[in-house]
């Protein structure tokens, strides 16, 4: 299994793009400068910024050098707070303050200064709770002990002299609440009204930057994405604001479509007189980031190369994957195009090593092309593809599956993955056709037929349609092939994803299942008897039920085998709890007409059995039928 936490460790070939990065951050004469490292969800923007981080701080998160002064924040630790703005302002400040990398005469300096800033973070933080109509929960908050107020509001608050938080909240929704709000607004504006707040702050922001003597300060935002659109907006307004200053670079880690989400949320839909919100979401982005900068989707060498590289270190481990890990850095900067597969990893391992890692990626090439296509070349979903791959294959064994195939496992993952309606379908094909459904038999001799070239016009002729797209044209052609084999394992282990669709009877776990198929075949009774003691104990209570149902239902759909009431009538022998009830629910919805004489004959000792005899009395009363005679016949 496989972490999903971002990580500095280099599987994608991804440094390239966190080194020009970095060669931009160098360039002073860019800066200052807010980069957006843009891409989809489990794109590999958090372990570029990652990269990043590393090429600036050492192990303990100390500056490298005296040049540049790194700070990493996660954008989603600013979400609880009444005012993004301040919080990331006061969180800098804090970097700064804290720095051990600064003699103490710097750091007594850099405090000094920071006091000035302090106080104008705190008046952002009043201010933006009254004019943004927060104040009454904030206000409640704070008597409850909840959240620290700004010096003017607390002072406002012990005049009332209240001592509950239900008459706090009478108080502020009053006439008299009204003016406190008024009041507080006009005190923090004559506060402010000899000068402009911003421009003062960027001003004593610069002379502080200058002071730690730090050539360039990089602040690192992951995680901006997840926030709510209004926090979003927050952090990139206070960055543009307050603290894009030179010697500044700002690093941001988002989805842009999230970005943009959260433009339009809040200023889009604003302005009556623009028809076209999406020029102003634009012109927006565009003025909050300088440089934007996408990152590609894996292509197919790349999908191949980090699956080979995830697989190879969970099979030799974390310090032996060291030297494949080198190996492949070297690689990537002679070849930025090829793939890095199991030919590279066989110079560089032991054989017994390079044996396991090849068991396990030896049918990896030919899925590549699907798996990049139906995953969008994306780590995170790779990654997860696998997780749930390996967790099935474990299952599988748990579950003592015969003859399972995990290159079927595979597939019929790519499919669920892709197309999961298409998934669904199969299933329901294979259901009532011993796991073999003749519809995918079909499609794939459409799908690998002299024919080529033709299938999707064939397929829709097929009354197929569904299954015409080339990705899925691509998916039937590709081995193995699913014609020959029995499904219904491989669905049992996936019934996760079809559990709103699937029947009882296909839920039943397969070591059931290999039971029942060993012992519904022709043997002597003795034989029959030793298979049953061997492996029906082990079972759990749960799964005995579910051998009993497979059982009845089996009878029931072929009342004319004799098998299965041989292995009825074992089970009654045998004492088994509940098979009585099964076996008379069972006997109740069977046409005599269809059971053989033979089995009338062999049911005759149960004549007298407390659960079963009543039943069986009542189906053989009419003595009409071959199995009535064989029943009733008198003991000479």
């Amino acid at each position: 299994m496989w972490s999903d936490n971002e990580t500095s460790e280099d599987l994608l070939g991804f440094k390239v793009h966190a080194d020009l990065l970095i060669d931009v951050i160098k360039d002073d004469s860019v800066l200052p400068i807010t980069i957006g490292v843009f891409g989809d969800w489990g794109s590999g923007k958090s372990s570029i910024l990652k990269i990043i981080q590393e090429q600036f701080q050492d192990l303990n998160g100390e500056p490298k050098n005296d040049e540049t002064l790194c700070i990493y924040f996660n954008g989603w630790t600013f979400e609880g707070y009444d005012d993004a703005k301040a919080a990331l302002l006061d969180s800098i400040l804090k970097e700064l303050e804290n720095n051990k990398s600064l003699s103490d005469e710097i750091k007594e300096t850099v405090k000094e200064k920071a006091k000035k800033l302090w106080k104008s973070i705190n008046w952002m933080r009043g201010a933006g709770m009254v004019l943004k109509n927060v104040a009454l929960p904030a206000v409640s908050a704070y008597f409850t002990g909840g959240l620290s107020l700004a010096p003017f509001a607390m002072q406002k608050l012990s005049e009332w002299n209240l001592d509950s938080p239900k008459k706090l909240i009478e108080k502020l929704n009053s006439e008299e609440g009204e003016d406190f709000f008024n009041s507080l607004q006009k005190e923090n504006e004559e506060e402010k009204t000899s000068s402009n707040p911003v421009a003062e702050f960027r001003n004593d922001f610069m002379d502080l930057l200058n002071t730690t003597a730090f050539k360039r300060l990089v602040v690192i935002i992951d995680d901006l994405d997840r926030c709510k659109p209004e926090r979003i907006i927050e952090n990139l307004e206070a960055i543009k604001l307050f603290v894009n200053v030179p010697k500044t670079a700002f690093i941001i880690g988002a989805d842009p479509r999230i970005v943009r989400h959260a433009i339009e949320f809040k200023y889009g839909s604003s302005n009556p007189i623009q028809d076209d919100n999406s020029r102003i979401v634009d012109d927006y982005l565009e003025k909050l980031i300088q440089l934007p900068y996408s990152l590609p989707k894996l292509s197919e060498p790349e999908v191949e190369t980090y699956i080979s590289m995830l697989i190879c270190k969970r099979e030799i481990g974390d310090e032996k994957f060291k030297n494949i890990h080198y190996d492949f850095q070297e690689f990537r900067v002679k070849d930025k195009y090829s793939t890095y597969g199991l030919l590279n990893m066989e110079t560089v391992l032991p054989i017994e090593d390079f044996e396991k890692v090849k068991s396990n990626v030896i049918s990896i090439p030919s899925l590549v092309p699907l798996i990049t296509q139906s995953l969008y070349g994306n780590p995170r979903q790779i990654k997860r593809f696998l997780n749930t791959y390996i967790l099935r294959q474990r299952l599988s064994d748990v579950a003592k599956l015969s003859d399972f195939n995990t290159s079927v496992l595979a597939k019929l993952m790519l499919l669920e993955y892709s197309e999961i309606r298409l998934f669904r379908q199969l299933f329901d094909w294979q259901l009532n056709q011993d796991g073999m459904p003749k519809e995918i038999k079909s499609l794939e001799e459409i799908c690998n037929g002299d024919n080529l070239g033709n299938e999707l016009h064939e397929i829709d002729s097929a009354g197929f349609g569904d299954w015409s797209k080339d990705k899925i044209i691509k998916w039937l052609q590709i081995e193995p092939k699913l014609s020959e084999i029995d499904l219904r394992d491989y669905f049992w282990i996936s019934r996760d994803k079809i559990s709103t669709s699937i029947s009882a009877s296909s839920l039943i776990p397969p070591i059931v299942k290999s039971l029942f198929k060993e012992l519904n075949q022709e043997m002597p009774t003795g034989t029959r008897k030793k298979i049953f003691n061997d492996k029906f104990h082990s079972l759990t209570p749960l799964e005995k039920d579910a051998f009993l149902n497979l059982l009845s239902n089996n009878v029931k759909k072929n009342p004319k085998e004799k098998i299965g009431f041989e292995i009825f009538n074992l089970l009654v022998d045998e004492n088994i709890d509940n098979v009585a009830s099964y076996y008379t629910e069972t006997l109740k919805t069977l046409n005599k007409n269809e059971i053989e004489a033979s089995v009338g004959l062999s049911l005759r000792k149960y004549k007298t059995h407390p659960e079963l005899g009543e039943s069986l009395n009542e189906l053989f009363k009419d003595n009409k039928t071959r199995a009535s005679k064989s029943y009733n016949l008198k003991s000479k």
